[in-house]
């Protein structure tokens, strides 16, 4: 059995779909209800649904052999695991953001407000920026909104969300997508396994392009 750790929200269900295209696809994981844990033994895997941002911390850990995280997510935490295939869902990117028609002095510290200081400070680091992190978890819009930082660094899909709030991207650094990770040690012992179901996700990820 390959366990797998699926993301709550609409990037898992996306990738429950090419697990699905797969034939690697759980009935019981569409029925309504609490339930956090799925099998389909017929086809050798074991489903379950995480917080996002917890993804790799099974998947590193042992608890799952398989899952599916953001590529920000990897970044930011940068985990011991093997990165087997980039799924093509949930692209988008991210970037610097800030007050419309707004552009800071070259020579003041930057506050940058972030739910990822580690992606930021790596990215500003290559200009030698001097830089002040402030960490958030949420609304990060608001805080050049409100004088809290001069910029934001988060993802941006669509960016209608900083035009509402008379914000615009400044910088668009990085590419972001969902990548099918693994444990390091459950890649050795179920190598032929994970082999056959990477290669099956890599031709459903095709089909959805």
């Amino acid at each position: 059995m390959i366990n797998i750790a699926l993301p709550k929200g609409r990037l898992g269900e996306r990738a429950y779909g090419l697990f699905e295209r797969a034939g690697r696809g759980c009935e019981e994981i569409r029925s309504p209800g609490r339930k956090l844990v799925f099998e389909n033994p017929e086809a050798g895997v074991r489903f379950f649904w995480v917080k996002p941002s917890d993804v790799p911390i099974y998947v590193e850990r042992g608890a799952a052999d398989l899952g599916v995280a953001g590529k920000d997510v990897l970044l930011e935490h940068s985990p011991d695991v093997y990165e087997l295939l980039d799924l093509g869902i949930g692209r988008c990117a991210m970037c610097v953001a800030g007050p419309r028609g707004w552009r800071a002095p070259e020579d003041a510290t930057l506050r940058v407000a972030t739910k990822f200081p580690n992606i930021a400070r790596r990215h500003y680091a290559k200009s030698g920026r001097a830089i002040d992190i402030i960490k958030l978890n949420g609304s990060i819009e608001l805080a050049p909104i409100l004088g809290l930082s001069d910029v934001i660094v988060d993802i941006v899909e669509t960016g209608t969300t900083l035009k509402e709030n008379d914000l615009e991207v400044i910088e668009r650094f990085l590419p972001i997508s969902a990548r099918l990770i693994a444990n390091k040690a459950g890649y050795k012992f179920k190598f032929k396994d994970i082999s056959a179901l990477s290669a099956d996700m890599t031709e459903a990820a095709g089909e959805a392009d």
